[in-house]
């Protein structure tokens, strides 16, 4: 007989980048007692790697837990970014109701959307929760009524129109019912919690069904795979059997080893579980997202969407330059091979493939940010390897016609810029959907345009709107093929031979364009060492020093002034590559260099294109 189990609650906090979730994490831990009293907290505990804390993002969903008034509230932090769009999906099947975050002054931006949309198709019960309430441009009655047409817009039934709103403050850990009351704490969004997300629901008595909607990896322990039991319990060293509802034919028997719950920021071994709880199992090496653990007499798996797939690819080579294995402690194709496939552990969105060459790996993700994440973890793991410039995947429809991925973007920038967006957007096949005013005198565009047209475009589109552009995309699905797009309108300047820059070599060179190089630093020929100011590449001689003669001219000498060259992130380096380059990634150095380094062999092979 299925019953509620009111001790539990299960809850996504969902929201646009940058709204507050992960603050809100922070609020909520603190004012449940899970640190000790004077205990050091950094803030956003839930961002737990580098990455994540540096760049202010979550990449990877987590799971935390706190203790209110004898209830344990299960917390999922989600990611913002569309490209973890992968991971807030399969969450949504662990939890039983969402917190919607929406910034009192942006109000629901394209990700709100996306998320919501997600939480309303699973029939979630919703809480608004508006966030930001102290900052001094904020707006939240107007961004009230701004949600309430999202949740038309998005067909949601009368009850989920019927949603409670909360109003807080993350960052100062108050919450409030009405925007004049008084608060000290988060209790009204506690409250309100236990009282409109309902109870986890489950057959106690059941056999027992687990779906694994989340995984993560230790070194030690191997994978752990993270979902709720939706019916029977679980004990350690118990048996059960591995099914998949994509995947019929996939029946496998296996031992419970381990078994964690979540409590505050730890994972805690406990003996048994309940229905509702969402547990941590390991001990089960070939555990998958979507799979359902289940009693050997009933093996039914939980049905599960399936996950979106990859939009973008590009190529992973191990590094041939003149300097290969100088920086790096991981540099042979073998060592790359066993990384990338070690990512697949954790990350249900990527895909990794052989090609024909043994140095060479195929791999797909949800956008430039999500392969780029990658490129930096391995970076700082001491890994040396060269990467391609990224490039969409196509499909073909039934008429054979060749289809494409479609993203829509959302601008809003001063309406002086504008014209300008307007036009580059539209050189690279954007169509402009519609025009109209946003917060803050801003004006809001709206285009539909093919993602491999926002390949390198946003280091472009900061310096076009002077730093003052929001822009946000999120996947449309496919479309018809849309033509051909050119890149880049400036080519590239090209070091002539191996050795180390000087000044004398440089100051001749900085006619031509934009160096990315200073004096002192090491070149190779076919290493790209700046921007050329015209279309096309241009060979530089930036180790040439300057012939020493018995004469002496006055003035001749004076000392040359070099412009600062241009530092490149790699972000800005993946943007900028063309499809005849490749970015060489060590621990230490990114340079960018072309395919084919040697000068002749490069000139012939675009001989042949021709």
């Amino acid at each position: 007989m299925r019953t509620k189990r009111e001790d539990v609650r299960n809850i996504a906090i969902i929201a646009h980048v940058d709204h507050g979730k992960t603050t809100l994490v922070d609020g909520l831990l603190k004012q449940s007692g899970v640190f000790r009293a004077g205990q050091e907290v950094v803030e956003r505990v839930m961002d737990s790697n580098d990455i994540e804390r540096e760049r202010g993002i979550t990449i990877l969903s987590k799971n935390t837990a706190v203790e209110y008034k004898g209830t344990k509230i299960n917390i999922v932090d989600t990611p913002g970014h569309a490209d973890f769009g992968g991971e807030v999906e399969r969450v949504l099947k662990m939890v039983n109701g969402v917190v919607l975050l929406v910034d009192a002054f942006e109000g629901p931006m394209p990700q709100t959307k996306f998320v919501l949309g997600k939480a309303l198709e699973l029939d979630l019960p919703v809480i608004v929760c508006i966030n930001k309430i102290d900052r001094p441009e904020a707006r939240p009655k107007e961004v009230v009524d701004e949600v309430l047409e999202l949740l038309l817009e998005l067909d949601a039934s009368d009850e989920q129109l019927d949603c409670p709103f909360v109003y807080a403050s993350a960052k100062a850990g108050i919450a409030k019912y009405k925007l004049e009351d008084e608060s000290k704490d988060m209790t009204p969004l506690f409250e309100t919690i236990l009282r409109y997300i309902p109870a986890p629901e489950g057959d106690p008595d059941a056999p027992t069904q687990m779906l694994i909607s989340t995984i993560d990896y230790n070194e030690y322990v191997g994978r752990i795979g993270v979902g709720k039991i939706d019916n029977g319990s679980l004990r350690v060293n118990q048996e059960v059997v591995i099914v998949n509802h994509h995947d019929p034919d996939k029946m496998k028997k296996v031992k419970v080893s381990k078994l964690y719950e979540f409590d505050g920021l730890n994972k805690v071994e406990v003996e048994k579980a309940d229905i509702g709880s969402i547990v941590a199992v390991s001990g089960i090496a070939d555990i998958h997202i979507g799979d359902t653990l289940c009693s050997p007499e009933n093996p039914v798996p939980i049905p599960f969407q399936k996950i979106s797939e990859p939009t973008i690819a590009m190529q992973f080579l191990v590094n041939d330059s003149p300097f290969a294995g100088q920086e790096g402690k991981y540099v042979t194709s073998r060592h790359l091979r066993d990384r990338l496939f070690r990512e697949l552990n954790t990350d249900v969105s990527l895909r990794v493939e052989e090609t024909d060459s043994p140095d060479c790996f195929k791999v797909s993700g949800r956008g430039e940010l999500h392969l780029s994440v990658l490129i930096e973890n391995m970076r700082r793991e001491g890994y040396e390897f060269a990467v391609s410039k990224a490039e969409v995947l196509y499909k073909e429809d039934d008429k054979g016609r060749r289809l494409e991925p479609m993203e829509l973007v959302y601008v809003d920038v001063p309406e002086e810029f504008s014209g300008s967006v307007i036009q580059k957007l539209s050189l690279r096949k954007g169509e402009l959907q519609g025009m109209g005013t946003a917060n803050g005198g801003y004006t809001r565009l709206e285009f539909l345009i093919p993602s491999r047209g926002l390949i390198g475009y946003r280091g472009e589109f900061l310096t076009d709107t002077k730093g003052n552009g929001i822009m946000n995309q999120i996947f449309d699905g496919y479309g018809p093929y849309k033509g051909d797009i050119s890149y880049r309108k400036n080519g590239s300047l090209i070091a002539f031979e191996t050795g180390e820059s000087v000044t004398y070599g440089l100051f001749n060179a900085q006619e031509r364009g934009t160096l990315f190089i200073g004096p002192g630093e090491k070149v190779y020929a076919g290493m790209v060492v700046g921007e050329n100011c015209k279309a096309d590449d241009v060979e530089v001689n930036v180790c040439k020093t300057k012939h020493l003669s018995n004469t002496r001219a006055s003035g001749s000498d004076d000392a040359l002034k070099l412009t600062p060259p241009r530092e490149m992130s790699l972000e800005q380096c993946l943007e900028f590559i063309d499809t005849d380059e490749l970015l060489e990634v060590t621990p230490k150095s990114l340079r960018i260099r072309k395919r084919i380094l040697d000068s002749k062999l490069r000139k012939r092979s675009s001989f042949a294109k021709q």
